[in-house]
């Protein structure tokens, strides 16, 4: 743990240099921090709030626990009665989703789709270990592309464990007083118990969004797009599916590349099935997308087919 002054005390001396690669978000800025020992950092101001006090704490005692190198690495922080601060390893290549949502240079298209596929392999294996790897299982909880980090490797990094919850492993399900997620990838059992318990399951679903995404280069909602069947990606790439397996139809790719994006997108929709008893774990996920695509069958149409279906709910973390 340091101390805020002494952070300002080094930037003031030239010791610090700091710039700002992230000022949005409710959690509060993050900015670029080079320390005496040359090595970049990551420092997360946060804004104060009793919402933020809380998660703080959260993301201390969650990510203090882990050690994965898809994980990111929380390398201090400060606390004090009015500041908080957590300083991770600097990732160079920032957030998935400005490849993903991008259009220029440093979009999605400028990654080949075996390194999407890494990336995807990547994001799983760090949630596998989450949910089987500690001792004591963390449940994320806000799975979705910016919280994903890339370094210098496009190496990924699971980030942000401020909503996340620490339960026993032996322990399937779990009671939350509140929903907890952004909207788009929050699991329909987060909204309505109806659907089943939450679980391990629900960071399952925000997975399987967050990699049908990865696929299309588009959020899983577009209210803009020209024709209704486009609004809701999840049901125009099953369509797509069942119609001629070409999920993709503006892209020219090879037998290889075709064969990585559907595997990709078969894995996504499995993810997302309604009811967390027909998604398969981090593990399952693992196995399906690294095994023999033949062996994947193709799964049920998932009950949400529009926004306009999905259920209502509020959310903590928005």
């Amino acid at each position: 743990m340091c101390n805020i002054g002494r952070i300002h005390d080094m930037h003031h001396n030239f010791l610090f240099s700091i710039q700002v690669i992230n000022s949005t978000g409710g959690f509060g800025a993050v900015y670029k921090g080079k320390p005496p020992n040359g090595c970049p950092v990551a420092v997360k101001l946060l804004n104060v709030s009793k919402r933020n006090g809380e998660e703080f704490i959260n993301e201390v005692a969650s990510i203090s626990r882990t050690s994965h190198v898809n994980i990111v690495t929380l390398q201090g922080f400060c606390l004090e009665v009015r500041k908080k601060a957590l300083i991770y390893e600097f990732m160079a290549n920032g957030s998935l989703d400005k490849l993903i949502y991008n259009s220029g240079p440093e979009s999605i298209a400028s990654l080949s789709w075996e390194n999407l596929y890494q990336i995807s392999i990547g994001i799983a294996r760090g949630l596998e270990y989450l949910h089987r790897g500690c001792n004591t299982r963390i449940l994320h909880f806000d799975i979705k592309p910016h919280n994903i980090l890339l370094d210098e490797n496009f190496c990924p990094k699971i980030s942000d464990f401020g909503l996340a919850k620490l339960c026993p492993r032996k322990e399937s399900i779990i009671s939350l007083s509140d929903t907890r997620g952004t909207m788009g990838y929050v699991a329909p059992e987060m909204c309505n118990r109806h659907f089943g318990g939450v679980s391990h399951k629900s960071d399952v679903y925000s997975y399987g969004m967050m990699l049908l995404e990865m696929v299309g280069g588009r959020k899983n909602i577009n209210a803009e797009a020209s024709h209704t069947s486009e609004i809701y990606f999840p049901y125009l790439v099953y369509r797509r599916l069942e119609e001629d397996n070409n999920v993709r139809p503006d892209q020219v790719m090879t037998i290889e590349e075709n064969e990585i994006v559907r595997r990709m997108t078969i894995v996504g929709l499995w993810c997302i099935q309604t009811f967390p008893n027909d998604r398969p774990t981090m593990s399952g996920v693992v196995e399906m997308l690294e095994g023999n695509i033949n062996s994947l069958e193709m799964p049920p149409k998932p009950l949400f087919s529009s926004p306009a279906r999905s259920v209502s709910c509020s959310f903590s973390g928005i």
